[in-house]
This record gives C-alpha cells, sequence and structure tokens, in this order.
C-alpha cells in the first residue's frame, strides 16, 4: 500500500500563480488550513501583499518573484522553499495565460510565449518537484498540474493555449507512468478546471474585436483550489472542476464529430462578451499583469460551488447519498405496490 501523503496543515506548498485567480484564492485556502506557502508570479507587489495578508493573519508564506517559463526561476523558486522552510510537500503548476484569436491572426512569437508559461513552466516546475522529492527522503510528495477541459478538447479561439495544455496532459500521463515504474515517492494530479471565473480574461492577449470572456455555465475558483488542496493530501489520478469538463470529454470521445459542430456553433459566441476587447498592450502574456484579483469579467451564470468536486473528494459521504436516496426510492415503489394489492 503507498504511503499516505501529509495533511494540508502539516505542509508547505509551493504554488505558481499566485498573485491572482485560481493561485491566489487557492493560496488563501490553504494558509487558512494552516499550510506554509511559497508563493510565485510576476507581479513583486501582488505577491508582497499577500504575503503580508497572510502573515498578518497568522499564517507563514514567503514569495519569490519568478517567470515560470525561466527555469533558472523555477529553480529559485525551490531553493527558496528549501532556504525557507527545509523544503516542501506539495509543489502545485498553476500559472497560465492565454490568447484569443484565429490561428493565422496570431503571431507565432506570442505562441512561443504562452508555450514558455503553459507547457514548460509545468516541465520546469515537476522537474525541480520531483528531483527535491526522490532526494528528501520521508513521506511522498505531491505534484499538482492545473489542466483545462481545453486540454481535453481544444476550442477555436484559444488555439494556442488549448495546444499548450494538450502538451501538459500528455506530459503529465507520462511523467506519472515514468515515476510510478521507477516507484518514486511522488503523488501526480492532473486537475481538469471547466469555465472558471478568473481574471484570465482580462489577462489574455486578444486578437479579437470583442472583449474575451466566458458565458454559459461558469465555476467559482474556490472549487479548483478544493481539489487542489484534495490533491495535496490524498493520491489522486485526476480531478475534474465542473460537471462540464467531464461531460465534454466523454461526449467528444464518442461523438467527434457533433462535438465539432457544437464547437463550430457556440464556442465562438461563448468566449466573447458584448464590450470591445482591452488593447494588447494591457495583457499579460509577455509582462505581469494586475494583481490580487480573484474573480474575472465574464457574463455568465456563475454557480456557488462544483458538486461534481465534492462529489469526487467525498466518495463516502456521496455513496451514503446515493444509497439514501435509492432505499427512499425503493421504500416508495414498496409502498405504492402495497395500496395497489
Amino acid at each position: 500500500m503507498a504511503e499516505s501523503l501529509r495533511p494540508v496543515d502539516s505542509q508547505v506548498i509551493v504554488l505558481t500563480g499566485a498573485s491572482s485567480g485560481i493561485g491566489l484564492v487557492t493560496a488563501r485556502m490553504a494558509a487558512k488550513r494552516g499550510a506554509r506557502l511559497v508563493l510565485a508570479a510576476r507581479n513583486c507587489d501582488a505577491l508582497r501583499e499577500l504575503t503580508e495578508e497572510i502573515r498578518a493573519g497568522g499564517g507563514q508564506a514567503v514569495f519569490v518573484v519568478a517567470d515560470v517559463g525561466r527555469e533558472e526561476d523555477v529553480q529559485a523558486i525551490a531553493d527558496t522553499a528549501v532556504k525557507e522552510f527545509g523544503g516542501f510537500d506539495t509543489w502545485v503548476n498553476n500559472a497560465g495565460v492565454s490568447i484569443f484569436g484565429n490561428i493565422t491572426d496570431v503571431t507565432v512569437a506570442d505562441m512561443h510565449r504562452v508555450f514558455d508559461t503553459v507547457f514548460w513552466g509545468v516541465v520546469y516546475g515537476s522537474r525541480a518537484a520531483v528531483q527535491h522529492f526522490k532526494d528528501r527522503g520521508g513521506p511522498p510528495g505531491a505534484l499538482i498540474n492545473v489542466g483545462s477541459f481545453f486540454g481535453d478538447r481544444a476550442t477555436p479561439l484559444q488555439s494556442t493555449y488549448g495546444s499548450a495544455k494538450f502538451a501538459v496532459h500528455g506530459f503529465t500521463e507520462a511523467l506519472r507512468v515514468e515515476l510510478a515504474a521507477e516507484q518514486a515517492p511522488v503523488s501526480v494530479t492532473l486537475v481538469h478546471p471547466g469555465r472558471i471565473d478568473t481574471p484570465y480574461n482580462e489577462h489574455a492577449q486578444s486578437y479579437i474585436d470583442r472583449q474575451p470572456a466566458h458565458r454559459g455555465m461558469i465555476y467559482p475558483p474556490e472549487a479548483v483550489g478544493e481539489a487542489i488542496l484534495y490533491a495535496a493530501a490524498h493520491r489522486k489520478r485526476d480531478l475534474y472542476v465542473g460537471s462540464q469538463a467531464k461531460l465534454l470529454v466523454a461526449f467528444a470521445n464518442v461523438f467527434p464529430g457533433t462535438t465539432d459542430l457544437i464547437m463550430k456553433r457556440y464556442m465562438y459566441w461563448s468566449q466573447q462578451a458584448d464590450r470591445p476587447s482591452r488593447p494588447r498592450a494591457e495583457s499579460a502574456l509577455h509582462k505581469a499583469g494586475y494583481g490580487l484579483h480573484e474573480r474575472g469579467t465574464h457574463q455568465g451564470r456563475i454557480r456557488s460551488r462544483s458538486y461534481y468536486v465534492k462529489a469526487t473528494t467525498h466518495p463516502v459521504l456521496t455513496a451514503a447519498a446515493t444509497a439514501g436516496v435509492g432505499a427512499s426510492l425503493l421504500w416508495s415503489i414498496l409502498r405504492r405496490s402495497d395500496r395497489a394489492r
């Protein structure tokens, strides 16, 4: 039986992309649960303010200004964790940025930049984390890579982001098997968020006339934070945030042609708001974006939680609830049968 991971309140957690959105929310959630944090992003002011906020609340945190697309910056994150806390127990590769535009309009230089952050940042972070977990001895560590449902099924207008996330998914799957073959002390989890209410749309590089945004069903970043912290303490291969993420994968695998038609009809409208796009010069593709914002400026129906995450992270309660519903239905059927007699 594989050795258990440490509880969150006993952990040092490294978190990239910590200055906004999912990373910011997860950092605050982890701090409230007693984790010590190593926070990384490009926005120095936002990281400093977040670190001070956590310390003022009685938590422990340090920050590293880092561009995860640079391997030396990622190594500096790991070195800081060792220097300040003696090491780390969980490494979360969360940093990301997107481009909205047709493939033929987007420059190759911008495509490379997305891959630097979204894919190579995960590669550098994963290698640093795995090496640390192998070298330190003791209990196993957790490596958590934040993917996307667009890494399971790419979408028009975000081809570069989707392709980079496809690469993240493939890299994570291969790494997981290699580490298992080595019996390395590492738990590898891939998180598959659906549409999440973060400033991701405001930070994106836009080649379209209307502002990038999510429409339709949108999930809160707290749901992703919940999945991440669950994976920090429990071995889990995949975690889907939002039933849309799981259903899209299942549907696309069975009906790929129909999925193409749905994408063509729906995905252009559902990724643009009813207002002009922000200028490219204000994007966070090549420089740090504004920080300390958990939410974005979307035009969809924002849910308060992900019941799919709840079901995945509380399987006993879910099974009990399902059994209770089943028993109630059976009792109701039996009563009607008795009355019919």
